[in-house]
């Protein structure tokens, strides 16, 4: 076959949108699978639904030499997006062409300063790695390159200033908190550090918008075993393919001014610029990770394996949007549309079928995670009801019986057996070839906690974590709440309401303890999956 680029689709009659020239208005550092499925995408599609017009300058950060298959390609790839919306299977490609050139900035980093004289340049994105965004006090103000990406970014802005020219709306996609920020505080210590003279400071203050973003889709990349079906499927040899899920949403923190220049909303996209991206991030974190945190480790003891397993489940289903529905959304203050289409969407998410989400991958780390994930939900919840929350409650129980359940020390990790069908509820497999050993992986000291309990009861366990001040603080020692099973009855404490859920998940085994907190907490619902008159709504209005 044909190598993807211009000449090729034309010689194949390609009658989708194509941008062969135009001005390069963005400079993008960063050359991943993420980058060109996120950013790239979006703008391939405003330049096509909003005038756009924009090439992409792409600056590979990092990488010692270029890797030469974009630019062989003319800057074009095929992208494919696939998954579920509303429901329904879904699998779209575009070839996207927003790319001009790939530059390497070990290699040629003058060619990248280069960039800084083209009047034409408005817009700067990065996303290189939670890592990327940090001061390096070791980067000298004549690298060629500096070795931190912030060092980079500052001598290219240095060269923009000496130059006159305006600055740039810069747009950090790396997954950390208050990314705008914590970009702009190391840009202003490179200023101290090389003495740039507080007229530059000024500049960068005055002239430029560096704002904090949210990013959110799965990015699945290049789709190594399929690659030879689909390139015989598209008619070309395009070894760039990206694949990602439907799924994307880009919270820009930022002046509504904005908007006039990024014309998202003319192209119908997922973007939205917003005065304070913490409330979407607080969606993100509470909904989408927060149902992942409470479901996967009682999921997993329960014999699934993969999220999308899950959701074919009807009780462990129902028990995440009982989840999401009662007590997370709740919990929440933005409009309550904007929640539920949310969850919503999650619900697709998890549903993909192209993505199989290992659900011991998602459990790495689950302390911290059911701390930031989910503890502020259950507190906010008791707060503003009097209430203990019974499926976060459960998740709770979960999580120890998952942790509990590990005896044994393996490599940085505990091992545990979760049991199979065959053998008695809350007894696990003595054969030691069993596939449902699992490891248990999270920070030593918690591996240590877990090890040093390993022979205690159930309510020495609960007792133990709920009392361990490095995990939790004191937040859930004296955790109170009304019984929600028996409206009226004296409050109980979170203690005693998990040792409760765990007791059971020991005795009827994981999958009917689940069951029996769904249908208890559904008595006063006409459905046993909340989701069902959401769902219903939501079609009807998309």
């Amino acid at each position: 076959m044909e190598r993807l680029n211009y000449n090729t689709l034309i010689s194949q009659g390609y009658d989708g949108y194509l941008l062969r020239e135009g001005p390069e208005r963005v400079l993008q550092f960063g050359d991943g699978n993420f980058l060109r499925a996120f950013a790239d995408h979006f703008i391939d599609e405003m330049n096509e639904h909003s005038g756009f017009d924009a090439k992409v300058v792409v600056v590979q950060p990092a990488a010692p030499k270029l890797n030469p298959k974009l630019n062989e390609q003319d800057g074009l790839y095929t992208l494919f997006l696939r998954g579920r919306e509303h429901g329904e299977r879904v699998n779209q490609k575009r070839v996207i062409s927003c790319v001009s050139r790939v530059l390497n900035a070990s290699e040629q980093w003058s060619d990248v300063l280069a960039c800084a004289k083209n009047p034409d340049l408005r817009f700067i994105i990065s996303n290189t790695t939670e890592a990327g965004i940090v001061y390096d006090g070791g980067c000298r103000k004549e690298d060629a390159p500096p070795k931190s990406f912030p060092g980079k970014l500052t001598q290219f802005l240095y060269e923009r200033f000496r130059l006159g020219l305006r600055g740039f709306v810069i747009l950090p996609c790396e997954l950390i908190d208050d990314n705008g920020r914590t970009l702009a505080k190391c840009i202003d210590q490179y200023i101290d550090l090389w003495n740039l003279g507080e007229e530059f400071r000024h500049w960068i203050a005055e002239e430029n918008t560096i704002c904090d973003t949210l990013v959110d889709r799965i990015v699945t990349g290049y789709p190594k075993a399929e690659a030879a079906s689909l390139c015989a499927e598209l008619g070309y040899d395009d070894q760039m393919i990206d694949t990602a899920e439907v799924f994307g949403t880009w919270i820009i923190e930022g002046p509504k001014s904005l908007a006039k220049e990024l014309p998202f909303q003319q192209a119908g996209l997922p973007i939205q610029i917003v005065d304070d991206h913490a409330p979407y991030k607080q969606r993100k974190v509470r909904i989408l990770n927060g149902a992942h945190t409470s479901m996967v480790l009682g999921a997993f003891l329960a014999q699934q394996d993969i999220v999308r397993g899950c959701m074919e489940d009807d009780v462990i289903r129902g028990f995440m949007n009982r989840t999401l529905f009662e007590e997370i959304i709740p919990t929440l203050d933005l409009p309550k549309d904007q929640l539920t289409e949310f969850a919503a969407s999650v619900i697709d998410r998890f549903n993909n079928p192209y993505i199989d989400h290992s659900l011991l991958a998602i459990s790495l780390n689950s302390t911290s995670k059911w701390k930031a994930r989910v503890m502020p939900s259950l507190l906010e919840y008791v707060k503003r009801t009097n209430t203990l929350p019974p499926c976060i409650t459960f998740s709770f129980a979960a999580y120890i019986a998952f942790y509990h359940a590990a005896k044994a020390r393996g490599e940085g990790c505990l091992v545990g057996c979760r049991g199979t069908s065959d053998v008695e509820p809350g007894v696990r497999c003595p054969n030691t070839t069993c596939t449902n050993y699992y490891e248990v992986r999270d920070d030593d000291w918690v591996l240590d906690f877990y090890y040093d309990h390993r022979m205690d009861s159930a309510e020495e366990i609960v007792r133990s974590v709920i009392h361990c001040d490095r995990m939790w603080g004191d937040a859930l020692i004296n955790l109170t709440g009304g019984n929600p099973a028996a409206p009226g009855s004296d409050p109980v404490t979170f203690e005693s309401a998990v040792f409760k859920a765990l007791k059971r998940i020991e005795t009827v085994g994981m999958y009917r303890a689940m069951n029996e907190v769904l249908r208890s907490g559904s008595e006063s619902s006409s459905s046993s999956d909340p989701m069902s008159g959401i769902l219903t709504a939501l079609e009807v209005k998309g």
